[in-house]
């Protein structure tokens, strides 16, 4: 044999002693370093996972009263799988279901339908989880009932019936908290592809909005697993492994039920006051926070929804009227989502800058019926010359003319049009001091950020919107091209990227293209009652184990200073204060016993409502109390309500009757919600736990509330 064949030979030995190298070499790998994983995949095909849900943690008021615990009830569900082999797909089951329960078959059917399979604008209502998983229909199922299904089986293919823990919101004192607490609901695909490394089971419900979604982690526990072998045909072999569930932790938060139901009676019963004087009133929004501490004490959100409606079975109607504008959008929350002009709420920012601009803030100016600004007349409030006056009574009577002078004084200073390289920008400073653009914090989703129309704001929506006005007789309908709407147009496309001189001037007196959110306006009267201090807003304040152990607590930060004189803040408050006592808001707190500053606005609105009708005022009150030392805001927000005290004024007054237990002038010591201040211990926490209950306090009778031409 040559050389050159012993190579060849040796080249050939080689390759198959490599490739049996790395055949052994994958055999082991496959046996024995991955032999686990592969193990697991090859058991998957073969097992079944049945999951027992863990009993959902309890979220408690600041005294442990239960705001959302777990009830026993009984689910009738639809198994997709099943009906769906039916020669009718289950329309026939469907049908005589419903007449079973009580319900429509529309929505049995709406509900059984994927999210998928419907059109859009059609999805109400439908099952946003997997065909796979048996359909909840009820988990309120009459025990009756539920037995003739089972019993029935053959009538009723794919229907069955088995008993569930229920997600329930007690509503003591008619609590309704449904924009704070959230509900539940079940898993869905977009919930398993966002898991972020969480574990979910398909037949599992988790936190949707609210309290419930923001500490789900929490609140949501272990469900138990058990494992069992089936074969070929179903038949369970064995069991592989049996983990028992793990209850969820509780939530203790700041909210106090007392607190909470009267902010919901007074808001509602301010949006039904804003109706009886003639106005829309459609919806609105209270929020009461400790001004040391930043918690949330009570937040309410009307009109509202029932969140006991995602476990007893929404129907397509309910889901449809949550976000309907005829029913004013329930599903929204409007502390902290709804945006609106925040009016003269807003002159104390005004005041701040004037300040700044070096104006005497004790010296007297004249209030007339109007000013000329340009080519423009800006009114005062119904028209009024008010004569000369102080800061103090400018603030108290909410003269606007001292405003629209100062502002389009400073305006021109500023270089009008052509404005400086640097402009003082006092007004636009001023309220960026208290850092209006930026989130309260608050541990709730989806928070709208304020608002600020600075120079920055007018050059973005230029950006925006330079088309659309440049070209705006080709882009709008007839009916739009009225003179005032192509002059706008014309305007908007000249110079709309400049603060103009009636920007300028409507920002001062909190209207234009500001707006801010109930819950910015609250953590705004707050700096300015607690010296300077922008608190972080917080709902939560611990999360507990079943056993009492403390896993987490949670303390609201400083976010900011207000940078302003002390002497300007104290100026300021004695102005709130005057408010009351001899301005807008004094009718509404004739009498109270408990000294309480504060600031009505009353912002105009552009635009129409669904029925075709113009939008009226947004009524607002902004206050905080006692005086002297305060402790607590309160912010009252009625879209449509008219006129600040009217409306939102009145609202606030019945709070604060609650706050301090006070009936007309008088102050009884026993009803006090918060002898010494809101808790700062944490509560025992048990599903049994009942609110102390006191006499409510009377609202204040509609006969004091000003007309509707009344100042703001």
């Amino acid at each position: 044999m040559n050389n050159r064949s012993r190579l060849a030979l040796l080249v050939v030995q080689i390759l198959i002693v490599s490739l049996m190298a790395a055949l052994f070499g994958r055999l082991f790998y496959l046996q024995v370093a991955a032999g686990p994983k592969y193990k697991d995949a090859a058991l998957s095909i073969q097992s079944r996972d049945v999951v027992a849900p863990a009993t959902r943690g309890l979220i408690v008021d600041g005294f442990g009263v239960p705001l959302a615990m777990n009830k026993a009830g009984l689910a009738i569900t639809i198994d997709r799988i099943e009906i769906d082999k039916l020669e009718d797909k289950g329309v026939d089951v469907m049908k005589r279901l419903a007449k079973l329960l009580n319900l429509k078959y529309e929505d049995i059917y709406q509900n059984t339908r994927l999210c998928g399979e419907l059109p859009k604008g059609k999805k109400a209502g439908c099952w946003q989880g997997s065909r796979y998983q048996p359909i909840p229909i009820t988990k309120s199922a009459d025990p009756d009932i539920a037995l003739q299904i089972v019993e029935r089986s053959d009538s009723y293919p794919g229907v069955d019936a088995q008993p569930v823990a229920i997600r329930n919101y007690p509503s003591y004192l008619d609590v309704n908290a449904a924009h704070v607490l959230g509900y539940v609901g079940p898993l869905t695909e977009t919930d398993l592809l966002k898991g972020n490394g969480k574990q979910y089971f398909r037949s599992e419900s988790i936190g949707k909005s609210g309290l419930e979604i923001q500490y789900d982690s929490y609140l949501r526990g272990e469900p138990g697993i058990r494992t069992v072998i089936v074969d070929r045909k179903e038949s369970i072999t064995r069991e592989s492994q049996n983990t028992k569930p793990v209850a969820g932790d509780h939530l203790v938060t700041s909210l106090d039920v007392r607190l909470q139901a009267s902010a919901e009676k007074a808001l509602k019963d301010a949006v039904l006051r804003g109706r009886a004087n003639g106005y829309t009133s459609d919806s609105g929004a209270a929020v009461v926070m400790d001004i040391k501490t930043g918690r949330i004490l009570a937040l309410a959100s009307y009109p509202t929804y029932d969140p006991n409606a995602w476990e007893t079975g929404l129907t397509v109607q309910q889901a449809e009227d949550l976000f309907s504008e005829k029913k004013s959008v329930p599903a929204l929350n409007r502390a902290l989502q709804g945006l609106f002009a925040p009016a003269s709420t807003f002159k104390v920012v005004s005041l701040l800058a004037a300040a700044s601009a070096g104006y005497d803030l004790k010296a007297n100016y004249k209030c007339p019926s109007q000013v000329q600004v340009g080519t423009r007349v800006f009114r005062n409030f119904d028209s009024k010359n008010q004569g000369t006056m102080n800061m103090y009574k400018a603030m108290a009577v909410s003269c606007d003319t001292i405003w629209y002078q100062i502002a389009f004084d400073e305006w021109l200073r500023d270089g009008g049009l052509k404005p400086k390289s640097n402009p003082n920008d006092y007004f636009f400073e001023a309220a960026k001091a208290f850092n209006i653009t930026q989130k309260v914090g608050i541990d709730l989703p989806s928070e709208s950020s304020s608002r600020l129309a600075d120079r920055d704001y007018k050059k973005s929506w230029y950006q925006q919107n330079k088309d659309f006005y440049c070209n705006y007789k080709e882009r709008s309908t007839k009916a739009q091209q009225t003179p005032f709407l192509l002059q706008l147009a014309e305007e908007n496309c000249v110079d709309g990227d400049k603060i103009r001189a009636g920007d300028a001037v409507n920002f001062s007196i909190g209207q234009g293209d500001t707006v801010v959110t109930p819950l910015k306006l609250t953590q705004m009267y707050a700096a300015i009652a607690n010296g300077g201090t922008i608190w972080q807003m917080m709902v939560a304040k611990a999360i507990v184990k079943t056993d009492g152990t403390v896993v987490k607590t949670f303390t609201p930060q400083r976010l900011g200073t207000v940078k302003t004189a002390p002497s300007n803040l104290a100026f300021l408050r004695g102005s709130l204060r005057e408010v009351v006592v001899s301005g807008t808001a004094a009718g509404a707190f004739a009498g109270f016993p408990i000294e309480v500053s504060g600031k009505t606005g009353t912002a105009q609105v552009f635009g129409r409502n669904p029925n075709g009708s113009l939008k009226d005022d947004t009524s607002w009150f902004a206050s905080y109390a006692p005086t002297k030392n305060p402790r607590y805001v309160v912010v009252v927000m009625v879209s449509q309500g008219g006129t600040g005290a009217a409306a939102a004024g009145i609202g606030a007054r019945q709070i604060f009757n609650t706050i301090f237990g006070t009936e007309g002038s008088k102050q009884i010591p026993e009803k006090v919600v918060y002898p010494s201040g809101p808790p700062s211990k944490l509560p025992k926490i048990s599903p049994t736990t009942k609110v102390v209950e006191t006499k409510p306090t009377p609202a204040v009778s509609a006969s004091a509330s000003p007309t509707k031409k009344a100042v703001n």
